[in-house]
């Protein structure tokens, strides 16, 4: 069954604020998530669980969060829950030119997504840089999503569903039918997105990969941002470039994230998010 949120009383307007090791700046602008707006006050505004939701860095273990009164929820969205100075001095022990731009970079955080969300979102992720993901997305939210007021929720399975004859309006290309024949099996029943999360890494990129439309890649990347599996290690052509200028690796999808599984350990996807983000990184 799908995880369902129930807003059950008026989120609070009013600023919170959360004590929190981290930099929304790499963790909300690295491209894990694409509902996330920088604004012109240095901010960032999104939508989590159906709400219009901002927050602003205050130091390095303070945010300000606007839209929302569910502190625990957002702490966990933002990966809060990770013990990210043991996980650095991990990946870091294993390999110094990820420790240099780990020390350059503190604060990225890998985020706990929605699950349908997230696997619907890299589902129009395949061949499509980060702009036009966001666009893509964007455009299914404005479409079928509720308005929250300027911004739109992600839309469930019935609701793409009951609004699916006017699919073409959102432009996803060759990914349409596989996005609606997604939505079809979640609201059916056919498929169990949360049963995903249930499984250990093999079982679930294997499984993830039976769904039409879904690759290795595309796989790692909900397998990590979605069921919480921090050993796997994307790979797309940016980090194949990585892979194989810094530490000599080419040959298969599979050979090369095997190679950064074994290289990085059980918390490779972190070193992923720093690797993706090295020409960004002053390291």
């Amino acid at each position: 069954m799908m995880t369902e949120y129930i807003i059950t009383s008026k989120p609070n307007r009013l600023p919170m604020k959360i004590q929190l090791y981290v930099s929304l700046d790499p963790t909300l602008g690295c491209g894990q998530a694409h509902r996330w707006h920088k604004l012109s006050d240095g901010g960032w505004e999104g939508v989590w669980r159906d709400q219009l939701i901002t927050m602003h860095q205050i130091d390095e273990g303070t945010i300000e969060v606007k839209g929302t009164d569910d502190r625990k929820g957002i702490v966990r969205y933002l990966g809060g829950e990770d013990d990210l100075d043991a996980i650095i001095a991990e990946i870091s022990s294993r390999d110094p030119y990820v420790a240099r731009l780990a020390e350059n970079c503190p604060g990225l955080r890998i985020m706990r997504q929605d699950h349908w969300e997230c696997l619907a979102t890299y589902l129009l992720a395949t061949n499509a840089n980060v702009a036009r993901i966001g666009k893509m997305v964007e455009s299914v939210c404005d479409h079928y999503g509720k308005d929250l007021g300027g911004r739109h929720s992600f839309p469930t399975p019935k609701q793409i569903l009951d609004g699916c004859d006017s699919i073409c309006e959102c432009k996803l290309g060759f990914r349409e039918q596989r996005f609606l024949t997604l939505a079809e099996r979640v609201e059916s029943g056919e498929l169990d997105v949360e049963a995903f999360s249930e499984m250990d890494y093999s079982e679930c990129v294997e499984k993830l990969q039976g769904i039409n439309g879904v690759g290795p890649k595309v796989a790692d990347c909900v397998a990590l941002f979605a069921f919480e599996h921090m050993e796997a290690f994307p790979i797309d052509a940016r980090i194949s470039k990585v892979m194989e200028q810094r530490y000599g690796v080419t040959g298969s999808y599979k050979s090369v994230s095997s190679y950064g599984r074994e290289l990085f350990g059980r918390y490779s996807g972190y070193a992923q998010e720093f690797l993706y983000h090295a020409d960004f990184i002053s390291g």
